[in-house]
């Protein structure tokens, strides 16, 4: 990848390093390391070669706790600096810019027999292969770890003295790179697969607090809606409460800031209690997805007023003066994991006075010993009841922002064409499920944002901050800003959404299709080269791309009624479900596709008159993840072949039809009756 234009980095006491001219926060942090940093780049590469020095590539993000210490701990030291500038040729990676680079290398660790995480913490030989890895390493040594010094003497002495292990390490790990999932299972999985699947997951969901069985408990949305899913679609109420629960003690939880609003990145415990502090925009992306999902069915409070808060803080917090969102908020401020959201009793009583905080803390779980290394995190699981607080106890919660007062924790404020598409369709969603047109337009403003300054010739960048922008796009980022384009225009009914969508589809069918594998390449064909091109469709914080495009043409399908979308999200299918089958979680992305594909509504409306409007309305507020919205002003507009036009003819008046395949039912004029025929 390359960025787009050239800035400067600031001042300092200490000599700044090559990283001073990047603009990823996190590589920022690090511009005033002693150690030589690299950033990513053929020039870093060719310096490795150069002197035949190995490569200690670092891999982290702004937000990530255990990166800060081992940067206090290691990169700020100056004794350990001198080790690492001595003996390899450091490069600094921020994940979130460069996932491309963390798939490979992350992929590697496994390969390793290693459980990963990061900071990830790779050895590589000079053409950028790797060889050895870890995660953290400690200065000192830990609990049976190695020192981390103790590593850098110990790998740069087997790079010199045992060139043929390291080659041996090094090809093997290249060959299981280079590896291609192959199955003999057959394509042609249908509803039944669908539900055995569901069965078999909910073995694993906790029944008390939801979520997967033990801990760490991460909010796995994607598993979430697969479960939701096979609720809707076998009317067992098994799955969707399986869904409910989670949600709710994610909202009662730690996990969820209850007073500033937004999720937390994953609970460390089992009961969604302590969070890990970080709050990411993917995140919150997906699960108000979930929120306005769920709530169009059960109408649950706590949903709204969740909705309400979250979209609340990104407004406040996340939204960059441009109009696009930012990355994250870190977990750490003051030196200190979550120092910004915990409370000691007095400190609570200090702001609100002794009565006001007692009926606070009895609300909120706060206590002179605390829930939480002797202070306390704001939660309502005791009390798992979903009605809101009222107007004495919002006034309360608002009173205790005077938190805005402490040391907050670091922005990431570079915006990410990915991260910012699956916001942008989860505006769009609450937006209308909400009845809140103004979330409509903080939608409309991010992707006009994305569309305009995150592209340079007709192609999308991955990530933007101050003005550069860095090129080319990954095909995450075309299949999220595509899921983001389909989404307005089912709610606005304006074309240019969906020709844009369609170019976008265009430009990851010419740049990123894989023609012998089937799916699609993360990055494009003339991209920078990598050791190996990364091709997996596993999910992970966020749905793989190849899911997420799945769904896209699924719905590009209907709403074109062309035949060659159908054919081409069948093709993907047929290439890549025989691999998904047996995969557990991995691919439950790709099997939501499937679900759209198998069972999913299309509610088409034709008139334009003010019955059609009301009709519209009501459609747009059913369960976005299995309809799709299509507004025809009359019959001549849809397709030659749609079976909705006939029965139009009969009609005298605006009227909808709910269709699956080629069946559509009788005209609909009352906009109650949507909601039950659409679920049937």
């Amino acid at each position: 990848m390359n960025h787009a234009a050239k800035g400067s980095g600031k001042g300092s006491s200490r000599p700044a390093n090559r990283l001073a001219e990047e603009t990823s926060p996190y590589l920022l942090q690090h511009q005033h390391n002693p150690v030589d940093w690299w950033p990513w780049g053929p020039e870093a590469l060719a310096e490795a070669r150069r002197n035949n020095r190995p490569i200690l590539l670092s891999i982290g993000y702004a937000a990530c706790h255990w990166c800060h210490v081992m940067a206090h701990e290691s990169f700020e030291d100056d004794d350990v600096a001198a080790v690492m500038n001595e003996l390899f040729v450091c490069i600094k990676v921020d994940r979130e810019e460069r996932p491309d680079i963390d798939q490979i290398y992350m992929s590697a660790l496994h390969h390793l027999g290693e459980q990963g995480g990061w900071p990830l913490t790779m050895f590589l030989s000079p053409d950028g292969s790797p060889f050895w890895g870890g995660t953290y390493f400690p200065k000192l040594p830990d609990f049976g770890r190695p020192a981390f010094p103790d590593v850098l003497q110990s790998v740069a002495r087997v790079f010199r003295d045992q060139p043929d292990q390291i080659a041996r390490n090094r090809d093997a790990l290249i060959a299981r790179l280079s590896e291609r999932a192959t199955s003999q299972n057959p394509a042609n999985l249908g509803v039944a697969d669908l539900n055995n699947a569901a069965v078999a997951i909910m073995r694993s969901i906790d029944p008390v607090n939801g979520g997967l069985r033990g801990a760490p408990k991460f909010p796995q949305c994607s598993v979430l809606e697969f479960l939701w899913r096979a609720g809707e679609r076998t009317r067992d109420d098994r799955f969707l409460a399986a869904t409910t629960l989670t949600l709710t003690r994610m909202s009662q939880g730690g996990i969820y800031d209850h007073l500033g609003g937004g999720y937390a990145r994953y609970s460390v415990d089992d009961r969604w209690l302590v969070p890990h502090f970080e709050k990411m925009l993917y995140d919150n992306a997906q699960i108000l997805d979930l929120l306005a999902l769920d709530y169009a069915r059960s109408k649950n409070p706590l949903y709204r007023e969740r909705t309400i808060e979250t979209v609340d803080w990104l407004r406040r917090e996340m939204l960059t003066a441009e109009g696009g969102f930012a990355s994250s908020l870190d977990a750490d401020s003051e030196g200190e994991e979550g120092r910004f959201y915990v409370w000691s009793l007095k400190e609570i009583e200090d702001v609100l006075g002794a009565a006001d905080a007692a009926d606070f803390a009895a609300r909120y779980d706060i206590t002179t010993n605390g829930n939480f290394e002797r202070r306390n995190i704001p939660n309502r699981l005791k009390s798992i009841d979903v009605a809101g607080d009222d107007a004495h106890m919002r006034a309360l919660r608002e009173k205790l922002l005077a938190r805005e007062s402490r040391v907050r924790p670091g922005l990431d404020d570079k915006v990410l064409a990915d991260w910012n598409g699956l916001m942008i369709a989860a505006l769009v969603h609450t937006a209308c499920v909400f009845d809140k047109p103004d979330w409509l337009q903080i939608a409309r403003r991010a992707y006009e944002f994305v569309r305009t300054h995150m592209t340079r010739d007709g192609r999308l960048g991955h990530s933007w901050r101050k003005d550069r922008l860095l090129i080319p796009a990954l095909a995450s980022d075309y299949a999220a800003m595509t899921r983001a384009a389909l989404a307005l225009f089912e709610v606005t009914g304006d074309d240019a959404f969906l020709e844009q969508a369609l170019r976008w589809q265009s430009t990851l069918d010419t740049h990123y299709a894989d023609a012998d594998h089937g799916g699609y390449y993360l990055t494009a064909d003339d991209a920078e080269g990598l050791i190996v091109r990364p091709h997996s469709s596993d999910d992970d914080a966020i749905p793989n791309h190849d899911g997420v495009i799945a769904q896209n043409l699924v719905r590009i399908a209907v709403l074109t009624g062309e035949t060659k979308w159908r054919d081409k999200i069948d093709g993907l299918f047929t290439a890549l479900l025989p691999s998904a089958t047996g995969r557990g979680f991995g691919q439950l992305s790709l099997m939501n596709a499937l679900d759209l594909r198998l069972t999913g509504a299309e509610i088409v409306v034709v008139g334009e008159d003010a019955q059609a409007a009301t009709l519209l309305g009501a459609a747009r507020k059913l369960p976005h993840a299995t309809s799709i919205v299509l507004h025809a002003p009359n019959a001549d507009a849809l397709p030659a072949d749609h079976p909705a036009r006939a029965k139009f003819a009969a009609v005298t008046q605006s009227a909808a039809f709910i269709c699956r395949g080629q069946s559509c039912s009788l005209p609909v004029t009352q906009p109650d009756a949507l909601n039950g025929l659409a679920q049937d």
